[in-house]
């Protein structure tokens, strides 16, 4: 199954019989229009944008959990025997995923995309320098927090970074799908590489966040503007309003849109248990089944493969979904039809992944079997999060930025 992210610009489409989009405007763009109009740009150019904004995801979502796999290395070398205070490196980064939206998805509106996220990760690369070279616990705790901040704003960004180079609801269903399942597998690979690499030193966790950091900004230096408003009015201030507006907007947004309300309450709990795994995990399979660091690190994969399977999902309904249109099936042209039948079914195996889990880790039964619920922890995961932010991104498409801040903001709040 092929994921096309050919866009039609104009939002000018047609769907074939095998469910595939057929574009009918972009070929008859003038050459001028389509450099100046991101919806416009050649397809190698928005699949760049797209790589580069999905790299930074990764390189944010990687960072947020890496320390839960070598926190017992941390620890040791820094004199820290308070159980309570192990936790702080991973929730004092989600502190700073609070926080940092707040600013950047509003900042991304006002001032443009491509400043916010390469000022923001040239931060976010000094920071993850400061921790690796952190002189004492102190010290890393505050240069996680920071770490934090200035790693939310690809995840407030990303979102409408995609919108502004995809009008059509299909390729942009189809990058969030990508975004999302990047969000969902992306934190669960940190804790197996620390778990093993942080036999090495605990300052090596942090060099590999390090080295990923390194080699993401250079591309990151590339990316272009999609704001189109601020490619249009580059060499003028915003004002007051428009800055008081864009900052005051996810907050009025949250309490005054119903949608917005109500996804960020769902998706809050959904992510609070995402991130109580990378502490509960390790009292399963290290307290009860005795695996070490890096083995127990490996338990975290098949929630990476459910993951990839819910986008398996998502796709394939989203060519059901097509063909249905293309049919004229009279519920292909509900809007809630079209995003919410997936976190429906997110709902029901999220439920299932946590009494399965629950019921079967305990001495007396396999480790594989606690293990496996992972599977349907990852697709439900996902499921529910492509569904909603897709939801909430055709809803409220001219203020991506905003409604995302709102649900990772609520979401991050809950987590810590």
């Amino acid at each position: 199954m092929a994921i096309l992210l050919k866009d039609s610009g104009n939002g000018g489409e047609e769907i074939s019989s095998d469910g595939s989009v057929l574009d009918l405007e972009e070929q008859e763009k003038p050459i001028s229009e389509a450099l100046s109009d991101p919806p416009g740009w050649t397809t190698r150019k928005k699949h760049f944008v797209v790589f580069v904004g999905l790299l930074t995801l990764f390189n944010s979502v990687f960072d947020s959990t890496i320390p839960s796999g070598g926190i017992r290395f941390i620890t040791a070398s820094l004199d820290v025997h308070d159980e309570i205070q192990q936790v702080l490196p991973t929730s004092v980064f989600l502190v700073g995923y609070v926080m940092g939206p707040l600013a950047f998805g509003p900042m991304s509106e006002v001032y443009g995309r491509r400043i916010v996220i390469i000022g923001t990760f040239i931060l976010f690369t000094i920071f993850t320098l400061a921790c690796a070279v952190a002189p004492n616990w102190p010290a890393l705790i505050i240069f996680r927090t920071l770490c934090g901040i200035f790693a939310s704003s690809p995840i407030a960004v990303t979102g409408g970074l995609f919108a502004d180079v995809y009008r059509s609801p299909i390729a942009r269903g189809r990058t969030m799908a990508l975004l999302t399942a990047i969000t969902t597998a992306g934190p669960q690979f940190a804790p197996a590489i620390a778990g093993f690499i942080g036999t090495l030193g605990w300052r090596w966790i942090f060099w590999i966040s390090l080295i990923l950091a390194g080699t993401t900004l250079i591309p990151v230096l590339f990316l272009p503007e999609t704001r189109q408003l601020t490619r249009e009015h580059k060499n003028t201030k915003p004002t007051k309003s428009t800055r008081v507006k864009a900052f005051t907007r996810p907050l009025y947004m949250m309490l005054c849109e119903p949608i917005i309300t109500f996804t960020c309450l769902y998706l809050s709990y959904a992510s609070a248990i995402f991130f109580m795994y990378f502490e509960a995990y390790p009292l399963i399979f290290q307290g009860i089944y005795n695996m070490t660091d890096g083995i127990a690190g490996l338990a975290f994969l098949p929630i990476a493969l459910g993951a990839l399977l819910g986008l398996l999902i998502s796709l394939s309904y989203d060519t059901y979904l097509q063909r249905a249109k293309s049919r004229h099936a009279p519920w292909s042209t509900i809007e809630e039809y079209q995003r919410l039948p997936l976190a429906c079914l997110g709902g029901l195996l999220y439920i299932l992944a946590l009494f399965w889990l629950a019921w079967t880790a305990s001495p007396s039964t396999h480790w594989i079997v606690p293990m496996l619920a992972g599977i349907s922890f990852g697709t439900a995961y996902f499921l529910i999060f492509v569904a909603l932010m897709n939801y909430m991104v055709d809803a409220y498409h001219d203020v991506a930025g905003g409604s995302g801040a709102d649900v990772w903001t609520v979401g991050d709040c809950v987590g810590v």
